[in-house]
């Protein structure tokens, strides 16, 4: 049985520079919900700035309790019932003052904190997944504990908590590896073999109460050098998405997600990692058919999510496109 619906008047939606903010704020806004933005960057920065009901920029969420405190002040001042967080770096930092949030009657929109910790950390979901016996993750080590001796090369090397591959490597030879441990912090770091195939990105929506779950998939065909998706085909395989389902259900997701994996040449799905956020592409399965950022929202308000119905498969490219945000007054000027 749901829980009492609750009504969300305003929400509050992080970094909304990033890829996924658009789509966010148009469909929170036809919801009849009142939209809150911040960013790091000021507001002549950010194209989005005039897209919201009020706008504040806010400290980097790596301040800790500086980006907090000033999350609850403006949670306080414009009366937020809901955030919605768009990074991972801010999914950590919040889900550490979550029991702020709590006390002061703001719902964070994010997976619990135990599910948090296995998606964020690429060791712990490769021996979840792997304990599970789902998901084909792609074997996860210590960089530590690896010898580089007895590595077949070419390796990816990439923090084991890591976004938008930031940090990542690709080493090619036993000589790089050493140069490379001679450098780094290696506590920070984890090693995967190298996979040559397709990125395959998939948007995964569960009410944690309920289990009702929505999948829709994507191939990148194209991608940023971070690793956003600008020309992609939206496509249908009832095998990927009831794997996707399990893994949803024994991760214990709540909300919208997104899982990456790599569709070798060997035709399997090995699962890269689990986003605990909108993907920077969720507009493209939004447009597909599903609304993501509404079902979203219901997985915290009570509401049942929409059935999803049957999924357009089609190629959508992203273009970028400019928008005066500020006119400065002339110099000089008569007054």
């Amino acid at each position: 049985m749901d829980r009492k619906e609750e009504i969300m008047n305003t929400a509050l939606v992080t970094a909304i520079g990033s890829f996924s903010a658009d789509i966010v704020i148009k469909n929170l806004k036809k919801n009849g919900i009142r939209v809150i933005g911040c960013d790091i960057y000021p507001g002549e920065w950010i194209a989005d700035s005039s897209n919201v009901d009020s706008f504040y920029q806010v400290p980097y969420a790596t301040e800790g309790k500086l980006y907090a405190d000033k999350i609850l002040e403006i949670c306080e001042q414009e009366h937020v019932d809901a955030i919605l967080v768009l990074t991972d770096v801010e999914a950590d930092v919040l889900n550490s003052f979550r029991r702020e949030f709590q006390q002061s009657g703001v719902t964070l929109c994010l997976p619990c904190e135990e599910t948090l910790s296995i998606c964020r950390d690429k060791r712990k979901l490769f021996h979840f997944l792997t304990s599970q016996g789902v998901g084909t993750p792609i074997p996860t080590l210590d960089l530590k504990e690896t010898d580089p001796e007895a590595l077949t090369y070419p390796v990816v090397v990439k923090p084991y908590n890591g976004r938008s591959s930031q940090g990542l490597s690709y080493i090619h030879s036993k000589n790089e590896m050493k140069a490379f441990l001679e450098k780094e912090d290696l506590g920070d770091f984890i090693l995967q073999p190298f996979y040559k195939g397709s990125i395959i990105t998939v948007d995964v929506v569960r009410k944690s109460d309920t289990g009702e779950t929505a999948v829709v998939c994507r191939k990148e065909l194209l991608r940023t050098p971070n690793g956003a998706g600008t020309s992609v085909k939206v496509f249908s395989d009832p095998l990927l998405e009831e794997m996707c389902k399990k893994i949803a259900s024994i991760l214990g997701i709540n909300g919208c997600v997104n899982f990456e994996f790599i569709e070798g040449e060997d035709k399997i799905h090995h699962m890269l990692e689990c986003n605990p956020r909108f993907s920077g592409g969720v507009e493209f399965s939004c447009m597909a058919g599903y609304d993501f950022v509404t079902n979203h929202l219901r997985c915290f308000t009570g509401e049942a999510l929409d059935m999803r119905g049957p999924i357009k498969e089609m190629y959508i490219a992203r273009k970028y496109e400019e928008y005066i945000t500020k006119i400065e007054e002339e110099k000089g000027k008569d007054q």
